[in-house]
């Protein structure tokens, strides 16, 4: 199958933050002797907004990166990964629960947003805190209720052992290991996880028909749900009040408490569509079990508000067989592919 490939160039080293070496000393980062890699692109995906020019891929940075993601000594005490709230079962996110445990038994605010076309995301995380896909892996390795680690104890660890010490050396030409290394290996990686391989896309390319009840499901999408999740990534990426009724205990108000702007209450990033049969749980604090409880909110629940999307002032209206036809049509998102790929399973 065709695929579009970004060609990786060279990049200046990122060094803001972190900086122990003066501006005039910077280089560009030397990826000879490395086996490049090229970012796939789907036939029928736009360009990526982001295309690793500041962070070339290898096959090194990339098994680099994927090591540390599933190598649970980054956390506090042992045993968190990022790879136990973002599950290649559930299309790397968090299998069958509300919201992700983190460190000493601990619960995030959140449900872990699911890792892949990641490099189509201008903003990340459900209130886009974080504009850049490396910076955005800091948050998980830090937070006291995720990961719980300092970057020092971090780089004690890697530093401690002699495999990270010269795949860390190899892939940066560096000779110590520094925080923007950790979060551009990991970047490889999970920006390097490509979803497009559903019953969905294999009926794009008339390769498979979908059946009588998913094109109806497919028809009751373009009418009902297009508008914010559009194909074919099957969202737009934007922040909208969706009408659920905010959780006293959470006191979750999304993307305001990034902006501090009162027209951001309550709004959260959408998500995308893809593989959302096998993600579980669903919204912001995976508050739901099921997709036909998330329509059953969008048919039946939808809390009035200031901030509420316009789209959304009257719900969704669908009978009980339109429901179940679209739910049929969501599962044909799924890409099944994803989750067995080993190139993205836990490293020997």
């Amino acid at each position: 199958m065709r695929r579009k490939l970004i060609t990786i160039s060279t990049l200046i080293l990122f060094v803001a933050g972190f900086s122990v070496i003066p501006v005039a000393c910077k280089k560009e980062q030397s990826t000879r002797g490395l086996e490049k890699l090229a970012l796939e692109i789907p036939d029928s995906f736009p360009d990526p907004a982001y295309a690793f020019t500041d962070n070339p891929l290898s096959k090194e940075g990339f098994e680099l990166g994927r090591r540390l993601f599933y190598d649970p000594q980054l956390s506090a005490d042992g045993l968190v990964p990022c790879s136990s709230c973002h599950q290649q079962i559930a299309g790397f996110g968090t299998f069958e629960h509300d919201r992700s445990h983190g460190v000493f038994n601990s619960h995030t605010l959140r449900n872990a947003p699911v890792l892949f076309n990641l490099a189509w995301n201008t903003s990340f995380h459900w209130d886009g805190e974080f504009t850049s896909l490396a910076d955005e892996a800091a948050h998980p390795l830090t937070g006291s209720n995720e990961m719980g680690q300092t970057y020092q104890r971090i780089i004690d660890y890697l530093e401690a052992d002699r495999t990270y010490r010269d795949a860390f050396k190899e892939v940066f030409r560096y000779p110590f290991i520094r925080p923007e290394f950790i979060n551009k290996a990991l970047a490889q990686f999970t920006g390097s996880i490509v979803s497009a391989n559903s019953k969905f896309d294999k009926y794009k390319k008339g390769t498979v028909n979908f059946s009588a009840q998913e094109e109806s499901g497919y028809q009751l999408y373009k009418v009902n749900c297009a508008s914010c999740h559009p194909e074919p990534l099957f969202t737009d990426y934007s922040y909208r009040n969706i009408g659920l009724r905010i959780d006293p205990l959470l006191n979750d108000y999304g993307r305001l408490r990034v902006t501090g702007k009162a027209e951001d209450s309550l709004k959260f990033k959408v998500p995308t569509l893809r593989n959302t049969y096998i993600s579980s749980n669903y919204m912001h604090d995976g508050r739901f079990n099921t997709l036909l409880q998330c329509l059953n909110h969008y048919r039946n629940n939808v809390q009035q508000g200031t901030t509420l999307d316009p789209l959304l002032v009257n719900g969704i209206s669908l009978s009980d067989t339109q429901t179940d036809n679209l739910l049929l049509f969501l599962r044909a998102l799924t890409d099944s592919s994803l989750l067995r790929d080993p190139r993205f399973t836990k490293p020997d």
